[in-house]
């Protein structure tokens, strides 16, 4: 073992976990939220019992029209919420293009405001704490505790 197995085995690892988490979504049935999953070789719904003329109704009902799940949406991109992926992949591009010129305190607060932006509804008073936080816990766990020497502020800010 040499000094890259850690960081190789560790990237080898989430290279499989990422390939199973798209398997499994190709691979799952599609259900709305609360929806209980369909058995794959029935159309009736798993807590339909089979009524007197051989058709499902749910149980404890009495008559219930049988329904076939809306039809999903024929558009490939209409079920990913942009705002969550856009503003992520924003901040991690943000990090990645700024750490060496602006140094680690302002490259991760500004990573820290854009992922604050992925969540609806988010204010600036909890966006600033949330990078605020985010920006002493890097410099706490990088700097202090593991005694990496990273710039704090880069060549752009005079450091």
């Amino acid at each position: 073992m040499g000094p890259g197995y850690v960081p190789f085995a560790l990237g080898l690892l989430l290279a499989a976990l990422g390939v199973a988490t798209v398997a499994k979504a190709y691979v799952a049935p599609d259900t709305a939220p609360g929806e209980a999953p369909r058995d794959a070789g029935s159309d009736a719904p798993r807590d339909a019992v089979p009524d007197d003329e051989g058709g499902a109704r749910r149980a404890g009902t009495q008559d219930v029209e049988r329904h076939d799940a809306e039809a999903p949406d024929p558009r490939p991109l209409a079920g990913i919420q942009w705002r969550p992926t856009v503003a992520v992949v924003a901040a991690v591009a943000f990090f990645a293009l700024t750490i060496d010129a602006l140094g680690l305190i302002p490259a991760t607060f500004g990573t820290g405001l854009l992922a604050a932006l992925a969540r609806p509804g988010t204010n600036p008073l909890r966006a600033l704490i949330i990078a605020v936080g985010l920006t002493l816990a890097s410099w706490v766990v990088f700097v202090v505790l593991l005694q990496l020497r990273l710039d704090l502020f880069g060549d752009w800010l005079g450091g």
